[in-house]
């Protein structure tokens, strides 16, 4: 009898070491969701309103003086920027909706939610993955230019928009990696 007691005693003791782990877990899981909507909706904003108007003279031909003209650089010239804004909208909204669902659902979720969570954390790498690197290659044309296609480097013109554009690409990648961590906390819970 006495014995029985103790195994009743020492199994309530590791179940409430279970249920702790579980919520430290959970914990975990939605600070990194928090931290990734954060993140994505700062990338998106700052690339989204990234605009920059100068004047810039232009040669027309040699003989005649340079002909100022008012030029702007804006986000939504460049697809490639377009492409950034709308996968970290994209993944913005998917993290506010896997939040909620990670609240609303108490203790231990079934094993068919939690696969559709991971397969939804694992695209919302891949696009941010994919969109740092459409914006980073094209903000490197900016920064450097192409002296094969003849491309002239517009960061020297445009710094303020080419700061933006580098701070949002960054965002992006912190985020993408932010996801990755998820997706790990994800496939520790399948486990």
């Amino acid at each position: 009898m006495m014995e029985h007691e103790g195994n009743n005693k020492v199994n309530g003791m590791e179940m409430e070491k279970g249920k702790r782990e579980s919520g430290s877990r959970k914990g975990v899981e939605l600070t990194m969701r928090v931290l990734a909507l954060i993140l994505t909706m700062a990338a998106a904003i700052i690339l989204g309103v990234a605009k920059q108007t100068k004047v810039v003279p232009l040669k027309l031909l040699p003989t005649l003086p340079p002909l100022d003209v008012s030029t702007t650089a804006k986000a939504s010239y460049l697809s490639a920027f377009v492409y950034n804004i709308s996968v970290n909208a994209i993944a913005c909204g998917y993290t506010a909706i896997s939040i909620v669902i990670v609240m609303m659902s108490k203790g231990r979720r079934s094993k068919g939610l939690l696969m559709a969570i991971l397969i939804g954390d694992l695209v919302m790498v891949a696009l941010l993955f994919s969109g740092t690197g459409a914006s980073g290659g094209i903000g490197l044309m900016g920064k450097q230019g192409n002296k094969h296609v003849m491309w002239k480097k517009v960061c020297g013109v445009f710094d303020k928009f080419c700061n933006q554009v580098a701070v949002s690409v960054a965002i992006t990648l912190l985020a993408s990696i932010v996801f990755m961590v998820i997706v790990v906390l994800d496939a520790m819970k399948l486990a």
